[in-house]
């Protein structure tokens, strides 16, 4: 169980670094290749919004790779909450945006937070 727990953490960590990378840096670049049913003209002015949902994914990432640290100490309570923002931001994106989302954000996120559960039983 604490094997697969580790590699959903780091899965999700990694997703989210990824996430603030495209979002922030490469938006109409990899942004495109990403989201192919977005308009190519709205990539420009929206850049600065994809920045800033970038910059909370970076947020997410770090809050997740703090936890992981603390995994070690027993801080699965934290880990969850921040399991929960990543469940709750893809649950957002799916009904806001492609329900793709959900699959690549929220399950992984969800199965994190029922392997702690399970962890702690």
């Amino acid at each position: 169980m604490e094997i697969l727990l580790t590699f959903i953490v780091g899965f999700v960590t990694v997703l989210h670094f990824y996430f603030l990378y495209f979002e922030m840096f490469a938006w109409e670049t990899t942004g495109r290749k990403v989201f192919k049913t977005f308009p190519k003209d709205l990539f420009k002015p929206t850049k600065s919004m994809a920045a800033n949902q970038g910059l909370y994914n970076g947020f997410l990432a770090a809050g997740l790779l703090w936890t992981f640290l603390l995994v070690i100490l027993n801080g699965n309570q934290i880990l969850d909450c921040f399991f929960s923002c990543v469940a709750i931001a893809g649950i957002y994106g799916a009904l806001s945006v492609s329900k793709k989302i959900f699959f690549i954000q929220a399950l992984p996120a969800i199965i994190g937070i029922v392997l702690t559960l399970l962890g702690t039983l």
